[in-house]
């Protein structure tokens, strides 16, 4: 049997196998428990919506990786998200405190860079900066993998948005460690689309379930083991120089709309007197949806803007790291800006 069978197909056909048969079983016995999200002030959604499709994603992921992976190079990274997932069950049960779901997600950050031995260990020279420290490497990791998970907790605001945008990343990154021949890492790249694909089918617009922090949670923490590999691999393309220094900007640019969007509205937050984990309505998928587009057309315009910036990179990699990441965050940042800017004149237009 061919490794395009082993490291490719079986991986994603398990994890979505897995996951599309898990979900109607999911719904059924939330329906019997009534284990619903509610409709709400911020919620943009009507009726009663189970909300444990996460469960679903972890493990149509789990299975996945225990059938095709090698158990001893990935068995702590799974330690870790079953950790997560134990912190979303609990969360979407009984609602956490903010407090005790971050000392959670640092534990499970701790297997990572302890057990895993997998943590942030250069800056590729952005801004000057090449070796960390042990100690500002352990730091750095804690807080990029904090912000990454998070970030996807916050975008899971509209039917399909968090699933999609969590789908395309895993897909670029299967593709980046398959170039690399990092077999491992592709396949839990594989494995985290295969479920997000099945789950998209329940979940976009009009969704029949919702991934809840259990789903938010993993997918993050998923994401974030394939960025810290990334940031420290790079891309091993021969004919473009110093494509193994990339990764740190790669990274940004697949998971570029919940991390721009996330620092976005905190900043704002801060500008306006808020606390920045003040929830309010002024992420993107809010503003898309003011603008009287749909569940469906919102989460369609920012499948479309991440494929965008994903494709985007690829074009700026001969530009030195610093200036590839400024020119990153200045197009995302300008494009985010633009429903607002409608937003103000609608509502000036409407004044007069």
């Amino acid at each position: 049997m061919s490794d395009w069978h082993v490291n490719i197909a079986f991986p994603l056909l398990t994890s979505f196998i897995v996951t599309y048969l898990a979900i109607p079983k999911i719904i059924h016995f939330s329906k019997l428990s009534r284990l619903f999200a509610f409709a709400g002030e911020r919620n943009s959604h009507e009726g009663e919506i189970p909300i444990f499709g996460g469960i679903a994603i972890f493990a149509g992921s789990l299975f996945s990786l225990i059938f095709w992976a090698e158990l001893e190079e990935i068995q702590f990274i799974l330690v870790s998200l079953i950790i997560v997932f134990f912190i979303g069950i609990i969360d979407d049960l009984l609602s956490l405190s903010p407090l005790r779901k971050l000392i959670g997600q640092i534990l499970s950050i701790l297997v990572i860079i302890y057990l895993a031995e997998l943590k942030i260990i250069s800056m590729h020279n952005l801004f000057g900066v090449q070796e960390l420290p042990e100690l500002v490497s352990v730091l750095f990791t804690v807080f990029v993998v904090v912000v990454i998970t998070n970030s996807y907790n916050l975008i899971d605001g509209i039917d399909g948005l968090a699933g999609g945008l969590g789908a395309i990343a895993s897909l670029f990154f299967s593709v980046i460690f398959l170039i690399n021949n990092d077999v491992q890492y592709a396949i839990i790249s594989l494995a985290l689309f295969g479920s997000l694909a099945a789950f998209l089918r329940f979940n976009f617009n009009p969704a029949k379930i919702f991934m809840g922090d259990t789903g938010s949670l993993v997918i993050g923490l998923t994401l974030s083991v394939l960025s810290i590999r990334l940031i420290n691999n790079g891309i091993d393309i021969s004919y473009i120089e110093h494509s193994t220094e990339r990764g740190p900007f790669i990274a940004i640019a697949l998971l570029a709309i919940p991390l721009y969007d996330t620092f976005r509205v905190f900043f704002i937050r801060v500008l306006s007197g808020y606390h920045p984990l003040q929830p309010d309505r002024n992420h993107i998928h809010h503003a898309l949806l003011d603008l009287d587009f749909s569940h469906k057309k919102s989460a369609l315009i920012l499948y479309i803007f991440s494929f965008f910036i994903s494709i985007l990179s690829y074009f700026l990699f001969d530009f030195p790291l610093g200036l590839s990441i400024f020119i990153l965050t200045f197009t995302v940042l300008s494009c985010m800006a633009i429903p607002f800017i409608l937003i103000q004149n609608k509502k000036t237009k409407s004044e007069k």
